[in-house]
């Protein structure tokens, strides 16, 4: 992916004490326009960050994950494709707010990302992690959350009732609830093979609002009866207290 003008990697030390080159100018020098930027955070194959580029051609998606493995797969297929509105950032997630500006962020969307049962901080939907998206997300962004996970949609849906944010859209089981929306119908690899077992898929849509005065939820939350993270879907044994 050296040879990608589209991708961006960036070694953990270059951005640990400062901010990254493309820091406050993805607009203008990665993309070439003033369109809104919409992150994919821990994106995998890249598969939403490729579909929304070609639902959307007036606005600039951004696929970011470590595994340069499997972000090869959307890298290319937006290089055959041609489009010009997708990218790919290869970095680790705690090191964003050295990529992106105050408010250079429109959306983030985390789809499917690990549950992190045991350690909260990990957690992409944590206050830790939400605080950092407050950092260069504009007042009001969208976060989208799509999980297999119960824990992780309980806990994310916890948080947002600790700290009174009404979610815009709340799904339990995205599609037999009959939920229309071509968005949401994009579908990973990893999320076909789901609902293969039968595990359906929940989403959450909300604005964030005061990033920096977050509090975590003080409840206790039942594990998932299956963990389908990496490449199979095993039975979870272990529960944790929030």
């Amino acid at each position: 992916m050296a040879t990608y003008s589209h991708v961006v990697q960036a070694p953990f030390d270059e951005v640990f004490h400062s901010n990254h080159a493309l820091y406050g100018k993805w607009k203008e020098q990665f993309f070439g326009n003033d369109n809104p930027v919409v992150l994919e955070l821990g994106c995998g194959k890249g598969e939403y960050t490729v579909g929304l580029a070609r639902l959307f051609p007036g606005k600039n998606f951004i696929g970011v994950d470590i595994k340069g493995n499997r972000m090869h797969r959307g890298a290319t297929d937006v290089l055959n494709e041609g489009l010009k509105n997708a990218g790919f950032l290869r970095t680790r997630i705690e090191a964003i707010h050295a990529f992106f500006a105050p408010s250079e962020v429109d959306e983030i969307w985390l789809t499917f990302p690990d549950p992190q049962i045991k350690k909260f901080r990990k957690r992409l939907t944590s206050t830790r992690f939400l605080s950092a998206y407050g950092r260069f997300l504009k007042p009001g962004g969208i976060v989208h959350l799509k999980t297999d996970s119960l824990f992780m949609y309980t806990y994310t849906r916890e948080l947002l009732k600790a700290n009174d944010i009404t979610p815009l859209v709340d799904e339990t089981d995205l599609y037999s609830n009959g939920y229309q929306d071509d968005i949401l119908g994009i579908q990973t690899y990893y999320e076909k093979k789901w609902l293969d077992h039968g595990i359906p898929i929940k989403y959450l849509k909300f604005e964030l609002q005061n990033a920096d005065e977050l509090v975590e939820p003080e409840v206790e939350i039942e594990p998932d009866e299956y963990r389908s993270a990496g490449r199979g879907v095993k039975p979870r044994r272990t529960g944790n207290q929030l």
